[in-house]
């Protein structure tokens, strides 16, 4: 066995891949993309052509996995985005690879609605009211897909909604996510952030970026880390996880868990460090005394196509980009493009800087097409 490669799988494995790299693991990665970054950051690297909604068939996975570890022996597999509502392939990937990462029983309780409602009702966890029937009355309600990520998958409530759907009672608030890291009965919160939508009239509440540190008052900072670490015992959560939370002044309401590494990950890897190392050394028992210290703060958006895009010309990327297509590839209406970063000495600072980078980069882009 190879201890240091490691496979990952993901709707896009750039992230994790860069991360595991930086923490002395030999990444072998399966995604949907194929970034430039990628590519660079990657021991070994498949592409797979994904289903409806970028999602990786589990033959294609298997295959992938099959052809990446020909020349290795894999600790194990990581798995990112885009297997939330896929207990039953989880638990394949454990019984073949080992699963670094939560267990595939662990994921299907977290994402079911009715079990993470009686989750937080037993840690004592406000949490919105769901249901798995239409209400009479939709207006005060969402539609949100089991086991959906990136809110592209939440809108209001109405009357089209398959059986895939539950319903959550609308509450106020600002989203505030937290990063933490957990041993099966202890958790260490990163840090927290803010976020917020890149919104379209048919997905309102689609993930637009994050930045970091939130401002919290110390209050309330200290009783959603509190229910935090209610959660992880109660669910003997491993490695990287987050918990997004809506905060309304000194209120808060947990909206979800997120039980695999997510879209902070970048703004939060740790300088000189690596998260991936921090999740593998979790996941085997092993949890730091204290969080990273991190200088300033930092943000991250996703810049999304405004319009189709045949063939993503030869650009200059700067260096503040990620997820960089290979020149030629294709991106859909309201894909994602590219992520964008940037530091400063406040969050607000961060976010304003990354959106004018989004806004850049978009006028590159339309130039070099027109």
């Amino acid at each position: 066995m190879d201890s240091n490669a490691v496979l990952i799988a993901a709707v896009s494995g750039r992230a994790l891949a860069a991360s595991a790299r930086r923490g002395g693991f030999a990444p072998l990665v399966v995604d949907v993309f194929g970034d430039q970054d990628t590519l660079a950051a990657a021991a070994a690297h498949v592409r797979v052509e994904p289903l409806n909604g970028y999602r990786i068939s589990a033959d294609a996975l298997f295959a992938a996995f099959e052809t990446l570890a020909q020349a290795h022996e894999p600790c194990g597999a990581v798995c990112g985005t885009g297997f939330e509502d896929r207990p039953d392939l989880l638990e394949r990937i454990a019984q073949r690879w080992g699963l670094v990462g939560n267990s595939a029983a662990t994921v299907q309780r977290i994402k079911d609605p009715l079990a993470f409602a009686q989750l937080c009702r037993d840690c004592g966890v406000p949490h919105p009211e769901i249901s798995l029937t239409r209400p009479a009355d939709m207006s005060g309600w969402l539609a949100k897909r089991t086991g959906g990520a990136g809110g592209v998958h939440i809108r209001p409530a109405a009357d089209d909604h398959d059986r895939n759907f539950y319903f959550q009672r609308r509450v106020a608030g600002v989203p505030v996510s937290a990063l933490l890291l957990a041993d099966g009965r202890r958790a260490l919160v990163l840090g927290f952030s803010r976020q917020w939508s890149s919104a379209t009239p048919s997905r309102p509440f689609r993930y637009g970026g994050a930045a970091q540190p939130a401002r919290l008052g110390v209050d309330i900072e200290r009783a959603m880390t509190t229910a935090i670490d209610r959660l992880v015992a109660a669910a003997a959560l491993v490695g990287l996880n987050s918990a997004d939370f809506l905060l309304d002044g000194e209120d808060f309401q947990l909206l979800e868990i997120n039980p695999r590494p997510g879209a902070t990950v970048d703004i939060f890897e740790p300088p000189g460090g690596s998260l991936f190392a921090m999740h593998v050394a979790a996941c085997r028992g092993a949890l730091p005394e204290t969080p990273p210290v991190y200088d300033g703060a930092r943000a991250g958006a996703i810049v999304y196509a405004d319009q189709a895009i045949a063939a993503v010309p030869e650009m200059d990327w700067p260096d503040w980009t990620a997820d960089r297509p290979v020149a030629g590839s294709a991106v859909a209406a309201g894909g994602p493009l590219c992520t964008v970063f940037a530091g400063a000495p406040t969050a607000e600072a961060a976010q304003a800087q990354v959106e004018r980078r989004a806004a850049a980069i978009m006028a590159e882009l339309n130039a070099r097409r027109t």
